[in-house]
């Protein structure tokens, strides 16, 4: 391998502490590409990040410059600006084959064939003298990082590096949930429970998918008030008390000429509001569970009758080389909000304030300038 050179990231040690230490990154080798980052969005996996047991290096959104690619790397070379995409598909599996690039079968697995590995997953950034792992392969809160090719996106000109990091996830997820899974058809009724960074993604999503009607439901008044930037219609301030937001649901119908909505799509990480987007939708309607709930829920099943579909895509069901093309573009043509929902920006040193500005709710996104 060659010779590293120095780095600073931002690493936890997986019991829910994390610091700002030195790192050595190591030139690329075969279908690998060095990137100085730019910027790395803040998001809540990456608070939970902390409490996974394991060293990483922290960070899973980002863009920023190729500096050097290994043989074989093709789609970019040093001096493309690109976004970085955490979901990284191998290309081979079934899933991939299929065209179902976010669930790679190979994704989330540590060992992998040798033409697939590289030094990128097991030893190509060092913490002293060993090797560190990096969050979901990326490790963006870092000024450099050392990944495969299949984890970027070549960027056009004329997007801040603050609003494109945050494409590679929150934004994906949310617009994607709308156009790829659901598939939201215009002039239909899209209800949204969060409107939070992926519930803002939704509700423009819906609005650039034509929908008629999005209305968007939280406890929040702040909150709607930016959902109706983004394009939300009409808006129900929640009562926290509302368990399963039956009555919320109650309001959408008396929207909906007490139907339901066509679509609701579920954004609140709270688990117990995983099924709520059932008690939304209008018999046939389809319920989008977006959030990523993984607790165990109960479910009143009279909430699936009747013919309702209930779907939980991963990460907008997102072809790389696709979406996020097709995001950028969106974004280009002015269609796509990107810089309105970053609130605040922080240096790496200031990671723990970005935390609790993300906690106490004042931002729809906060975003680390990694490099000027």
């Amino acid at each position: 391998m060659k010779m590293g050179f120095s780095a600073k990231a931002a690493i936890t040690d997986g019991k829910g502490n994390f610091s700002i230490q030195p790192i050595t990154v190591h030139a690329p080798e075969k279908n690998e590409v060095l990137i100085e980052i730019k910027a790395s969005g803040v998001c809540h996996t990456d608070f939970d990040s902390l409490n996974w047991g394991d060293e990483l290096v922290l960070g899973h959104e980002g863009a920023g410059v190729v500096l050097e690619v290994g043989a074989g790397v093709k789609s970019v070379k040093p001096g493309d600006a690109v976004v970085l995409n955490w979901a990284i598909p191998c290309g081979r599996c079934f899933q991939c084959s299929n065209g179902e690039q976010s669930i790679c079968e190979r994704q989330f697995t540590e060992k992998e064939s040798d033409d697939l590995a590289g030094h990128a997953h097991l030893n190509g950034t060092m913490i002293g003298d060993r090797p560190i792992k990096r969050s979901f392969r990326l490790g963006t809160m870092s000024t450099h990082t050392l990944v495969r090719e299949e984890a970027v996106v070549k960027m056009p000109e004329g997007i801040p590096f603050t609003s494109a990091c945050i494409i590679g996830c929150g934004v994906m997820t949310g617009y994607g949930s709308v156009a790829n899974a659901a598939k939201v058809q215009p002039g239909s009724s899209v209800t949204v429970l969060g409107a939070g960074g992926v519930g803002l993604n939704v509700i423009q999503g819906a609005r650039i998918a034509g929908a008629d009607k999005i209305i968007a439901v939280d406890v929040s008044s702040e909150k709607l008030d930016m959902a109706r930037e983004f394009g939300a219609t009409h808006t129900l301030l929640a009562d926290r008390a509302d368990a399963g937001l039956l009555q919320a649901a109650e309001k959408v119908k008396q929207l909906t000429e007490n139907r339901g909505s066509d679509y609701a799509f579920e954004c609140t990480a709270i688990p117990e509001l995983g099924v709520a987007p059932l008690a939304m939708v209008r018999n046939g309607g389809t319920a989008v569970q977006v959030s990523g709930v993984e607790q165990v829920v109960s479910v009143d099943m009279e909430l699936f009758e009747w013919d309702k579909i209930y779907i939980n895509p991963l990460y907008g069901k997102c072809r790389p080389q696709i979406d996020l093309p097709i995001l950028m573009n969106l974004y280009k043509n002015g269609k796509l909000l990107l810089d309105e929902l970053v609130t605040r920006t922080y240096k790496l040193d200031d990671l723990q304030q970005a935390f609790d500005d993300m906690h106490s709710g004042k931002n729809a996104k906060g975003v680390l300038i990694i490099h000027e």
